[in-house]
């Protein structure tokens, strides 16, 4: 199915004070979200809690940084789960100083997503800091659909994803980055795709929220030496041939 909207594709919708308001802002604005998860705990209380909207879609995540405390009831309630899901996220590898202590229990559980999950029927929010080059190959490896968050590694990575077939999704916090033009460079038009990461990505000190997602259009707009209109018609464009995989 085709949509005529932005998506915001990572957004920690649990997180906000008020999840409801923040998704009436995004629906008024015209802006779809993908509301990633850290486990399938925290799925099954959103989905209860926001029940049916056109717009949004609850994501069933295995977060990497907490790895370490899942065990086998928890990827159990993964799988189970899994087919109410149109979306798997957060999930993915976490080598910084925050993960590199749980590095072999986060590798286990993102093996078991990516070996047992259907291949081709959800698309993934992936998690790569300080590991991209594994993150990349396992997602090859599985021919995976999927778009790497918030991506920070090196550029020279950049191509190996892209012939691995995956997308980028960029955040207004990665457009003050100094590293961002030479990202948006690298990175292909036609595999940009957009996320919030709110409310952990900041805008001037404050929380970033989907209705303000228009915002990164803008910014990619002036990268790409166009008009806010031609850069949100091809980032849908982007969006409805990465969603037309699953």
């Amino acid at each position: 199915m085709t949509q005529e909207r932005l998506l915001d594709t990572h957004c920690h919708v649990s997180a906000y004070d008020d999840p409801v308001a923040m998704l009436g802002a995004a629906e008024e604005a015209g802006i779809g979200v993908v509301a990633v998860t850290e486990d399938p705990d925290e799925y099954r209380r959103l989905k209860t809690r926001l029940g049916r909207r056109e717009h949004v879609d609850v994501a069933i995540g295995l977060h990497p940084l907490r790895a370490a405390s899942f065990g086998p009831n928890d990827l159990a309630r993964f799988f189970r789960l899994l087919p109410q899901a149109k979306w798997i996220g957060e999930v993915g590898l976490d080598f910084s100083r925050a993960g590199a202590g749980t590095a072999k229990a986060q590798q286990k559980v993102f093996d078991t997503v990516l070996a047992e999950a259907p291949r081709g029927h959800h698309p993934l929010s992936v998690h790569s800091r300080g590991a991209e080059k594994e993150v990349i190959q396992k997602l090859a490896e599985a021919e995976a659909q999927a778009v790497l968050h918030w991506y920070t590694g090196p550029l020279y990575l950049v191509d190996e994803a892209v012939k691995s077939g995956l997308y980028f999704s960029l955040n207004i916090a990665m457009t003050r980055s100094r590293k961002f033009a030479s990202l948006v460079r690298a990175i292909p038009r036609e595999r940009v795709l957009l996320e919030t990461d709110g409310p952990f990505a900041k805008v001037q000190g404050r929380a970033a929220h989907p209705h303000e997602l228009g915002d990164v259009a803008e910014v990619l707009a002036q990268a790409w030496g166009t008009d806010i209109r031609e850069a949100t018609k091809a980032v849908i464009a982007n969006q409805n041939r990465f969603l037309a995989k699953s």
